[in-house]
């Protein structure tokens, strides 16, 4: 196997990896539109990264992080629904981002690249990122499993238990926007949203516990990877839609499985 295609399958793997445990709870929560939201600010993360010198992955953390804060505390207030401010967040950021890029005229940057992704670009160095920053994701999920289920299934119950709910959902803010530094490369600015809540979708219907759940949506995130990566190869397609577009036809294939079995 090519080098670049070893690195390649290496960082979309762990991307994967990650990404189903994190997106189940995106599902349960309905929080897909939250993830576009800190997806789409991402572009402005990058563009901060350029201004200051410094890797766009610690820009994208930062302003991802921002965002996060701002939804969190913009949640308390009632001159505008949550969907409304997600809306403007989302596409504002995104907007600014390309506005700024447009004015460093003397920077030449990928744009393809960070919107849709380009696995195949990946050096050693980003598939540490992805193996360390998914360690520590997993590491943190593992840690507020069971305050976020508890929150999932009742939040205004879990308070009364004594869950932190507010501290915890921001720590949950937080670890969707480090994976979203982490998977730009995978399948780009855009399609972040698609890798967590497609493989969590598809295996919802093949599984009974949260934590079977979990770990099914990781395999068929990895499953997607295998088949995208292999329809890139062969067909020359952008990597980071081949992904997506895999991902698709396996939650098409849970589907249809389940209609025939409950028939």
């Amino acid at each position: 196997m090519d080098d670049f295609l070893l690195r390649a399958l290496l960082a979309a793997l762990g991307v994967a990896a990650i990404a189903g445990p994190l997106g189940s709870f995106v599902v349960w929560r309905r929080m897909a539109y939250f993830g576009d939201t800190l997806s789409h600010s991402a572009l402005l993360g990058v563009t901060l990264g350029f201004l200051i010198g410094v890797d766009p992955t610690v820009g994208i953390v930062g302003i991802c992080a921002a965002v996060a804060l701002i939804l969190a505390l913009g949640q308390r207030q009632s001159l505008l629904a949550s969907d409304t401010l997600l809306g403007i967040l989302s596409h504002g950021a995104l907007s600014l981002g390309l506005v700024s890029l447009a004015f460093m005229e003397t920077l030449r940057v990928d744009l393809i690249g960070y919107l849709l992704g380009d696995v195949l670009s990946v050096t050693w160095d980003d598939v540490a990122v992805v193996y360390i920053g998914g360690a520590c994701v997993l590491g943190s999920l593992a840690w507020l499993w069971r305050p976020l289920l508890a929150i999932t299934v009742h939040e205004d119950l879990a308070r009364v238990e004594g869950v932190p709910v507010r501290r915890v959902q921001i720590a949950f803010m937080m670890i969707i926007a480090i994976t979203i530094a982490i998977a730009m490369k995978v399948v780009g600015i855009l399609l972040i949203t698609s890798l967590l809540i497609i493989p969590a979708a598809a295996a919802r219907s093949l599984s009974r516990t949260p934590e079977q759940m979990a770990l099914v949506a990781s395999v068929i995130g990895m499953l997607a990877v295998l088949g995208g990566l292999a329809g890139s190869f062969q067909w020359d397609l952008p990597s980071g839609p081949a992904i997506v577009t895999a991902a698709g036809l396996f939650f098409a294939v849970s589907l249809v499985g389940r209609r025939l079995l409950a028939r």
